[in-house]
C-alpha cells in the first residue's frame, strides 16, 4: 500500500512560479532519461521536437478556460460568495460549484449579480465540496463571459486580479473549445512555432477544480476526482490509431490528455475512438498502460494525483529523484513553470521500480 507521503517532496515556496516565462517555449525542460535515476538532461521546451521520440505523433488538449469565478450577492442580506463553476459552459439548468464561506449557505438562498439570480439547492452527496444551484433568471453564461474572473490556482498571488498578461498566457494557443476552470498547463509551453516543427493532433478535456485536490486518503488507491467532459472527434480518433498501427509513438502533452487516451482505451480494448462523455480515472500504482508512449508535464504539487499519475508513468523512484534535481536546479514549479519530458515509459503492465 502506497500513502500519499510517497508522493511527496520538499519545496520552497520561492520556487513556485507567478508569471510564466518571457516566452512560451524559453521554459525549462528537465528531460528523464530511461535508465537509472539520475540520468537526466537539462534543455529548454525549444528543444522538444529533436528531443521527441523519432516520428512522433504529439497529442494536445484543446480545451479553453473560461472566467468561471463569478462573485454574486445573498439577496437576503447582501453577503457576498465567490463561486467557482465545476463546469463552465454546460447547457445544464442546475450547476455545481465551489464555494467560499458555503457553510454560510442555507437551501433556498437566492443569489444574485448583474440581471442573473440563483438559487442554492444543496451539497453534492458525493462530494461535499460542491454546491448544487439552480438558474432562477437571466442567462449565466453571459455572466461568465462577461463578469466572470479567470480562475488563477490560489499558489498564484494577484491580489488586485488576473492581469492582461495572465488572460493571454493562461491559455494554450491551439485552445478551441469552451469549458475549463484551470488550463492544461503543459499546453502553454506551446508557440506556433513549436506547432509547426511537430506532428500534433488535438482532444478535449475540460479540466475541473477536483483534478488538482490533495489526495487526502490513507491509501492512494482510494484518491477520487470529480468527473470531468471529455471529446475525442473521429479525425482525431483515427490519426491516433493509424499512428498506433504503423508503430508511431503517441506523445501525450499533459496529465489530461494522459487521462483521456488511457480512460478511451480501457473502456474500448485498448482503442481509441471517437466520442464523448465523463472521466473520473485516476492513474496510480499498476496502471495498466495502453496508449501513450511518452509524456510532457509540468512539475506538480507534492500529494497530489498528477504526480501520482507521472510517477506511475516514468517510474516512483525515478521521477522523485528528477524532482529533486528540479528542486536543486531551481526549476519553476507548478502552472507557470517549467516541465518535465519522459521520453519512454517505464516497464508495461502497470510495472514501477519500487
Amino acid at each position: 500500500m502506497l500513502s500519499p507521503d510517497d508522493f511527496s517532496y520538499e519545496l520552497d515556496e520561492g520556487l513556485i512560479a507567478q508569471t510564466p516565462a518571457e516566452r512560451r517555449s524559453a521554459a525549462r525542460m528537465l528531460v528523464v532519461g530511461p535508465g537509472a535515476p539520475g540520468e537526466l538532461e537539462h534543455r529548454l521546451v525549444v528543444d522538444l521536437p529533436r528531443l521527441l521520440p523519432p516520428r512522433a505523433l504529439v497529442v494536445l488538449n484543446d480545451t479553453r478556460v473560461l472566467p468561471s469565478r463569478l462573485y454574486l450577492r445573498r439577496v437576503l442580506d447582501d453577503r457576498e460568495f465567490e463561486l467557482l463553476l465545476c463546469e463552465p459552459g454546460s447547457p445544464a439548468s442546475s450547476f455545481g460549484a465551489w464555494v467560499r464561506g458555503a457553510k454560510r449557505l442555507e437551501p433556498g438562498d437566492e443569489l444574485a449579480a448583474h440581471d442573473v439570480a440563483v438559487r442554492y439547492r444543496d451539497r453534492d452527496p458525493t462530494d461535499s465540496r460542491v454546491c448544487w444551484f439552480e438558474r432562477l433568471r437571466g442567462d449565466l453564461d453571459d455572466l461568465v463571459r462577461t463578469h466572470g474572473h479567470l480562475p488563477l490556482p490560489p499558489y498564484i498571488a494577484r491580489p488586485q486580479g488576473a492581469t492582461g498578461d495572465d488572460l493571454e498566457r493562461y491559455q494554450t494557443v491551439f485552445a478551441q473549445h469552451d469549458g475549463s476552470v484551470a488550463a492544461p498547463t503543459a499546453g502553454l509551453h506551446f508557440d506556433d512555432e513549436m506547432l509547426r516543427r511537430i506532428d500534433s493532433v488535438s482532444l478535449t478535456l475540460h479540466v475541473g477544480p477536483g483534478t488538482f485536490l490533495p489526495m487526502e486518503v490513507a491509501d492512494v488507491r482510494e484518491h477520487r476526482v470529480g468527473a470531468e467532459r471529455f471529446a475525442v472527434s473521429p479525425g482525431a480518433a483515427e490519426r491516433i490509431e493509424q499512428a498506433r498501427r504503423a508503430g508511431r509513438p503517441i506523445v501525450a502533452v499533459g496529465t489530461t490528455v494522459t487521462r483521456t487516451l488511457e480512460h478511451v482505451a480501457a473502456q474500448h480494448d485498448g482503442h481509441v475512438v471517437p466520442g464523448s462523455g465523463i472521466t473520473d480515472l485516476v492513474i496510480g500504482p499498476g496502471h495498466r498502460w495502453r496508449v501513450v508512449d511518452a509524456l510532457l508535464t509540468n512539475l506538480h504539487l507534492p500529494k497530489s494525483s498528477l504526480l501520482m499519475l507521472t510517477c506511475a508513468f516514468g517510474g516512483r523512484r525515478r521521477v522523485l529523484s528528477a524532482y529533486a534535481e528540479a528542486v536543486r536546479a531551481q526549476y519553476r514549479f507548478y502552472s507557470y513553470g517549467d516541465c518535465m519530458l519522459i521520453p519512454t515509459r517505464r516497464g508495461s503492465e502497470g510495472a514501477d521500480d519500487d
